[in-house]
């Protein structure tokens, strides 16, 4: 079979268990998550490829990989399905060498698909998380790359110096040469905080995977052993600053977070009317919604398919969904295909896919400050029980 040598593809992780979204990932791979009332949170950077002329991605899954295969399919939604692209869904696999198996970790699970990245022979890779909400043109961070003739380039965010102990921090010089890199310092030097957005070049990428698996030692991943190891071999690396939105979803307040953060007249993220950065998603033929006439609606997303009686203000509500006669949802993330029955009181939560609040349940509290309080959560297909009390923090 022939296959385009093409200039730059890019490499997305997307096989990790999300266990901090506790009962939100129990059925669900993280990057499948539903975000935003019609997205999934793999669409970012799905649609980021896209966007950026990236038209060959390779998607690496392992942990609940069923929902997320379904999803991505052939790649239609977001273009990759033409003769010369695809997003190739890449699960590990039994090798005749033996190094195979479960992927030990980032570097590894690249490793393991050097023969998938080899039939394309690229220039450059570019590696991405599936697990962030942002918009960014690649096109640029892969034209800086090129431009400063490096080995490797970094995408880098400045953080609060108090939460620069959380990222890999970036030492760099006036020029935004990179001298040092530290995975997660107890007294960080810097605030240039790493994206886990990594452009390569391939020769070099390929060299240092192999080297990285035959080392017995090494954790097999990108932070701790790649990254330094090109360092102290003397490759030229950059950091590429991005000063646009971003957020890690790994968090169940991070991804409430995120998606309020989509609320407003001139919300913090706005995914709304960027013809030039559409975010695509795949989506099934919902009819338009039904608002009731009693029904209030205050600053919130309404995505197809609803049907709203009651009240809903400062919320999410995605596709699907159904809010009973005197229901409140209040600053709220609903995601599709929850049933929300009559009299229920539902407030700083996130319901999880297709769950069912019956008639005058109470979920959350109004109770302290919004950014004190704590989020309740109930699981895919999760049931309370008719006037059940869900307490602020609790899970089910």
């Amino acid at each position: 079979m022939y296959f385009q040598k093409k200039r730059c593809i890019a490499m997305l992780l997307a096989g990790g268990q999300g266990s901090r979204l506790k009962v939100l990932t129990e059925k669900t791979a993280k990057p499948a998550v539903p975000f935003g009332g019609k997205y999934r949170i793999i669409d970012f950077p799905l649609s980021n490829c896209v966007n950026s002329g990236i038209d060959t991605v390779g998607i690496l899954t392992q942990y609940q990989p069923l929902e997320l295969n379904e999803y991505i399919g052939n790649g239609q939604p977001w273009g990759l399905n033409k003769t010369h692209s695809c997003a190739q869904v890449l699960p590990p696999y039994e090798r005749h060498d033996k190094k195979s198996g479960w992927y030990k970790g980032t570097a590894n699970a690249i490793y393991q698909n050097i023969d998938f990245i080899d039939r394309y022979n690229p220039e450059y890779v570019v590696i991405l998380s599936g697990d962030h909400i942002y918009k960014m043109d690649y096109a640029d961070m892969v034209a800086f790359h090129e431009k400063n003739n490096a080995s490797c380039t970094i995408a880098v965010r400045n953080v609060p110096l108090s939460e620069a102990s959380r990222f890999g921090i970036l030492n760099t010089n006036p020029d935004n040469s990179i001298y040092e890199f530290e995975e997660k310092p107890k007294q960080p030097k810097s605030t240039n905080a790493s994206m886990g957005i990594y452009v390569f070049n391939w020769n070099v990428l390929r060299e240092a995977l192999i080297a990285d698996e035959d080392d017995a030692a090494s954790s097999n991943d990108f932070g701790k052993n790649i990254i330094p190891s090109l360092l102290n071999a003397g490759h030229k690396m950059m950091a590429y600053t991005f000063d646009g939105y971003w957020k890690d979803v790994g968090t169940i307040d991070s991804l409430w977070e995120a998606n309020t953060e989509l609320l407003g007249k001139e919300p913090e993220f706005n995914i709304r009317g960027d013809e030039r950065r559409k975010i695509y998603a795949r989506n099934s033929a919902y009819p338009s919604s039904y608002i009731d006439e009693e029904a209030k609606i205050a600053n919130s997303f309404v995505a197809e398919g609803c049907e709203v009686y009651g009240t809903v203000r400062h919320s999410v509500i995605s596709v699907g969904c159904t809010i009973g006669k005197g229901a409140l949802v209040e600053d709220s993330v609903v995601m599709p295909g929850v049933v929300i029955e009559s009299g229920a009181i539902v407030r700083h939560a996130i319901l999880g896919e297709n769950s069912h609040i019956s008639r005058n349940c109470v979920v959350g509290s109004a109770f302290g400050p919004k950014d004190k309080r704590k989020i309740s959560v109930t699981a895919k297909g999760a049931v309370l029980a008719e006037n059940a009390t869900l307490v602020p923090g609790d899970m089910v």
